[in-house]
């Protein structure tokens, strides 16, 4: 399998860190060869994502950060999940997301938003904020899933 790549915006203005979701991990277009997003700043001379215990959300130096659009395009579908996650708990089911596309075909995809302050339909350009990262769905803790494909290859 060929395995190609997408370039977009930096999701926030802060410095951040990513983990793949290996190609096979998860069988969702979203998922497959997908990222966590989590804000990472240096406390006590090391990188850190929380500050405190992490068991709070507002530990997380992710939670409700502004989420920036990936590319100029549009918003094509908002999923709202109205559940929040406590830190190490997970609550079955789909994620807030917004889908975003570009008029080459490449979709994105984030989830684990809140606050999404863009509507389907609505023009967007990269670095715009949409939303805030959340933590809902299927997720331990504040992070923004970012997911990309074209048709039904994965990016």
């Amino acid at each position: 399998m060929n395995i190609f790549e997408v370039t977009i915006h930096p999701i926030f203005h802060h410095i951040f860190l990513t983990i793949e979701h290996p190609e096979g991990q998860y069988q969702y277009i979203g998922d497959a060869l997908g990222r966590d997003c989590m804000i990472a700043r240096f406390k006590d001379g090391w990188m850190r994502m929380y500050d405190g215990d992490g068991t709070k959300n507002a530990d997380w130096y992710t939670w409700e950060a502004e989420v920036l659009a990936p590319f100029d395009g549009m918003v094509k579908s908002i999923f709202i999940n109205p559940i929040t996650n406590k830190p190490g708990e997970i609550t079955p089911g789909r994620a807030s997301s917004i889908e975003f596309a570009r008029e080459d075909g490449v979709i994105v995809t984030y989830a684990h938003v809140m606050e999404i302050c863009v509507e389907e339909g609505d023009i967007i350009t990269a670095g715009q904020e949409v939303a805030k990262a959340g933590n809902n769905g299927y997720s331990r803790h504040p992070h923004i899933h970012v997911g990309a494909w074209i048709n039904d290859s994965p990016l």
